[in-house]
């Protein structure tokens, strides 16, 4: 979905850092240097980035299609 604002562990501030993260990862930088020049040293922190999945662009197809099935 989207990006927590805060580390669910220890509180810091991470959603402001998620596109400058998303962006840099694909132009073909390595991850470890990204959240290292973010200022993200906790494992917590790194852990919300590198595990996060966006799907929201996923479930949007599903919405989709109901709208489209519910007006046939």
């Amino acid at each position: 979905m989207i990006i927590p604002v805060r580390c669910f562990t220890c509180g810091k501030l991470i959603g402001d850092k998620w596109e400058e993260f998303a962006r840099r990862v694909k132009n073909g930088e390595s991850p470890e240097k990204i959240l290292d020049s973010l200022g993200l040293i906790r494992y917590c922190c790194r852990r919300m980035f590198l595990s996060h999945v966006e799907v929201i662009d996923d479930l949007i197809k599903f919405y989709e299609r109901r709208k489209e099935a519910e007006e046939e």
